[in-house]
């Protein structure tokens, strides 16, 4: 009887037991890629093969294309949010910016850009990083945002995706290789609040 495994990228690959070297030779390799300069034009399952010591079938024994490959390897080192203790708006915001500033400087953060950047050039690639990877974490926020408005500490008449977009967008404002401050998560969180809190707030 053969083993099925559920990818987060959405696909099924049966086969063998998988090889936790094998995969994780694979997912540095797709990642190296990824953060060079020509980004999602340099990874083939070829170039991931051949910089991973692998045979490409032992690659599409567990990812059915490329970009099912490259949506795992970016969720291994973007993981979904962890959900805030829910004592404030201020203080759970707070906890998810520090979070997402703790995130640019790991070691694969370029390739987040890069991806971004081919959305034109790679829509299904785009949509399915958006649905499995970035979602997930959207939702925290929207989590956060929902309780803040149930509780009085947020205006009621807020648009969710905007006040998310002001948050992601204002960790996201400097190149990957630029060091945010310590306090810079302070600093755009208090400055956030102040267009959509309430006096409670």
């Amino acid at each position: 009887m053969t083993e099925t495994t559920q990818r987060p990228g959405g696909t099924r690959s049966p086969g063998r037991p998988r090889s936790e070297k094998a995969e994780k030779a694979i997912i540095e390799a797709t990642l190296d890629l990824l953060a060079e300069e020509s980004g999602v034009a340099g990874v083939s399952i070829e170039a991931v093969a051949a910089r991973a010591g692998a045979g490409k079938t032992t690659i599409y024994r567990r990812w059915s294309n490329k970009e099912a490959l490259i949506v795992d390897a970016l969720a291994s080192v973007k993981a979904p949010l962890t959900r805030p203790a829910g004592e404030s708006v201020r203080e759970d915001l707070l906890a998810i910016a520090r979070s997402m500033r703790s995130e640019r400087h790991r070691q694969h953060a370029k390739c987040f850009w890069n991806v971004v950047g081919s959305a034109e050039k790679h829509p299904e690639l785009y949509a399915r990083y958006r649905e499995h990877v970035i979602e997930p974490r959207r939702e925290i926020m929207r989590e956060v945002l929902r309780r803040g408005v149930e509780r009085g500490e947020v205006r009621a008449d807020l648009d969710l995706e905007v006040a998310i977009a002001m948050l992601t967008g204002s960790m996201s404002t400097k190149t990957p290789q630029d060091e945010l401050p310590a306090d810079y998560p302070d600093t755009v969180v208090e400055v956030l609040l102040r267009g959509i809190a309430t006096d409670a707030g």
